[in-house]
């Protein structure tokens, strides 16, 4: 008989590992390879962009202006385009001004930074998991701040400010616990999404508990917050999210070439000179507080994260996180669902989140259908 040989784990988690790091890279490769122009920059260097790229945020950004546009000028209180723009350089009536100025103005800033800060964060966690599903709805971080928030209105009783804070800390609790149980042998992508999967159901059933317990003038305001809403938003909830966006959006970008390598996997990455534990720990800590700063403002708001990667993935056709257009991606597809609820759908005004509920929904029936073709 021949002597059963030892099975070598080093070498067997080694292989698994390179295998892992061979289809991120067939799956990259898979892509289609589209022109990269270079513009010339001071000092020698050059930038590299997509011509298809810029179009699509080009588009996505006249796309944006329209959108604002019909959310200044329309509603219960019609004012024309000219009489908007005359206010917002100064001038107009004072009853117009308080219309633009303090009604509808702060609440579209706060949807297009919480959509551009949720299209980002999604972009961030997707392309570090390798995984369509590792957003941060799903993972957990977007549940994690909501406890932390509901932590603060239902047992402390806060106000606003402490609200945002709860939901900081929160989210920042959660991504340090589900990094800390996924990072076992390198934060691999499927183990982050399964871990973050089961903390955000944990997280799920202590606010379902939170909210059983409360008063029910405070379950019900919970309730709602917990829904995604934009309603009654000011400049107390927009002047923060833009601090946070401006603080943010410079490091994500900064992020995206090593967050390229990563996609090919952590292997590749380092022999490519990219420290992978310092580089997903700072990711993961970026897109943590880009989901909290957005949680703070408008609440759990969900499939914008998951949504807008994937869409702006396939109007470019180009590979890497797509950061930007990503977040200019997130930024309309919030602004678009809450004029859509404020005015389209219903007499009374719907909380954002039941529209971007129905519209996710609907992309992942379409995203299971789509997949049981092609393995059918």
């Amino acid at each position: 008989m021949n002597p059963v040989k030892p099975l070598n784990t080093t070498s067997h988690t080694a292989a698994s590992h390179t295998a892992a790091s061979r289809t991120a890279a067939s799956h990259t490769a898979s892509l289609p390879r589209l022109p990269l122009r270079a513009l010339p920059l001071p000092g020698g260097r050059s930038l590299r962009w997509h011509p298809r790229a810029a179009l699509v945020a080009g588009l996505l950004l006249l796309a944006l202006l329209g959108t604002a546009a019909w959310t200044l000028t329309a509603g219960d209180y019609p004012l024309p385009v000219r009489d908007v723009l005359d206010i917002l350089g100064g001038g107009g009536r004072r009853a117009d001004r308080y219309i633009v100025m303090e009604v509808r103005l702060p609440r579209l800033l706060t949807a297009l930074l919480v959509g551009a800060a949720l299209g980002l964060a999604g972009a961030l966690f997707q392309t570090l998991a390798r995984n369509p599903l590792g957003s941060p709805d799903v993972i957990g971080f977007t549940v994690g701040s909501a406890t932390g928030a509901l932590t603060v209105i239902l047992l402390l009783g806060g106000g606003a400010a402490a609200v945002a804070g709860g939901a900081v800390a929160g989210g920042l609790a959660t991504s340090l616990l589900v990094y800390l149980l996924a990072r076992r042998g390198g934060t691999q992508g499927y183990r982050l999404v399964l871990v973050g999967i089961g903390v955000s159901s944990l997280l799920a059933s202590l606010n379902a508990y939170l909210i059983a317990r409360a008063s029910f003038s405070d379950a019900q305001s919970a309730a709602v917050w917990l829904t995604g809403s934009l309603n009654a938003r000011g400049w107390e909830h927009c002047t923060p999210m833009a601090l946070a966006l401006l603080l943010l959006l410079p490091a994500a970008v900064l992020l995206g070439r090593p967050l390229r390598m990563l996609e090919l996997g952590d292997e590749t990455a380092a022999s490519l000179g990219v420290r992978t534990e310092a580089v997903q720990l700072r990711l993961v800590l970026t897109g943590v507080a880009l989901t909290a700063a957005a949680t703070a403002a408008a609440g759990p708001v969900p499939f914008v994260a998951l949504i807008a990667p994937q869409a702006v993935r396939r109007l470019t056709r180009a590979p890497g996180p797509n950061l930007l257009p990503a977040a200019l991606l997130g930024a309309l597809l919030l602004a678009l669902s809450d004029l859509a609820a404020q005015r389209l759908l219903a007499p009374t005004q719907l909380p954002v989140g039941v529209l971007t509920g129905i519209v996710g929904g609907g992309y992942l029936l379409w995203l299971i259908t789509r997949h049981w073709r092609r393995t059918a």
